[in-house]
């Protein structure tokens, strides 16, 4: 771990529009000392939970929006230096207000500057709040930041409400508060090929296991996929994403298909990252396969149409 932090204090589940207002106070701080020539150079510092609390507290899994390396991977694009994940056991659960700021924030991480949102609660049974910590972090000389929560309308933004979204297909909503769009990273699998006798093959995805899958049914997506060439370039496609059991061929399990616009080649091992920008329709049982080729054809005209200002 790199020392001394200057740290964003919470679960960051999404990194919605919420967490980036928490979190940018620790990117500029560190430009606004140097200026000053305080100090020694400081390591802005996400710093949460693993498990989730509510993991532990209930003995559940909690899906997540954002899985291990996407976490991490969007944080360094926001200029994050480091994630840190403090195993949340029975042990930190039960440690007192004080002495989480202490043993935690002081000496394990020592941090000069903190920022959390306004409704943080922390310590044994969530007894201390923002203002406490404010209050017991002064004691150490560490300043600490509370920031306002973030709403769009009257809806306050939360991960809650993006994971809740997502699961009735209201994409519009999961997008505004996650400030882009909601996506799924995964590699390509093989699958039963039906898209390919259908003349719109499809590359099948697997997910990690906690990942929040959204509701059911077909979404206009855009795709960004490594190149194969040298170097580091990436290759972007639009396309369109079926997540669903495909019951015209009486499908048992949800599978998770992309079919990419005008696009050909072997997918089969390389890593997708699938942008969901629009919710076309609902999954839904055809007649025949000659109606479903149909459907799926008119699928790929609608989302020409909707993903044509985002090419």
């Amino acid at each position: 771990m790199l020392k001394p932090t200057v740290a964003a204090l919470g679960n960051f589940d999404g990194l919605h529009l919420g967490h980036r207002q928490v979190i940018q106070p620790i990117l500029t701080y560190p430009i606004e000392h140097s200026l000053l020539g305080c100090g020694d150079r400081t390591h802005p510092t996400v710093i949460s939970f693993s498990p989730h609390p509510v993991e532990f507290f209930t003995g559940k899994p909690l899906p997540t929006l954002t899985p291990g390396d996407e976490r991490v991977n969007e944080l360094h694009r926001l200029g994050v230096e480091q994630l840190v994940l403090l195993p949340f056991t029975e042990q930190l659960a039960n440690l007192t207000p004080a002495a989480f700021v202490e043993t935690v924030l002081v000496q394990q991480l020592q941090s000069r500057f903190i920022s959390v949102g306004e409704d943080f609660r922390f310590g044994h049974k969530r007894l201390g709040d923002a203002k406490m910590l404010r209050s017991l972090a002064a004691q150490h000389n560490i300043e600490v930041v509370l920031v306002a929560l973030e709403r769009i309308g009257h809806d306050r933004i939360s991960s809650t409400a993006i994971r809740n979204a997502l699961k009735i297909g209201d994409l519009s909503t999961a997008n505004r508060m996650l400030g882009r769009p909601y996506n799924l990273v995964g590699t390509v699998v093989q699958g039963q090929q039906l898209g390919r006798t259908l003349g719109f093959p499809t590359a099948n995805l697997t997910l990690p296991a906690n990942k929040v899958i959204p509701c059911q049914g077909v979404y206009a997506v855009r795709v960004t996929m490594d190149s194969m060439d040298s170097g580091n370039s990436t290759l972007t496609n639009l396309g369109v994403m079926n997540i669903g059991n495909r019951p015209t061929v009486s499908g048992l399990i949800q599978t998770i298909e992309v079919h990419l616009l005008d696009w050909s080649g072997d997918l089969y091992g390389r890593q997708l990252n699938v942008e969901l920008l629009s919710f076309l329709r609902s999954e839904q049982k055809f007649g025949s396969l000659d109606d479903l080729k149909q459907q799926i054809n008119n699928d790929c005209t609608i989302a020409r149409q909707r993903l044509s200002c985002v090419a």
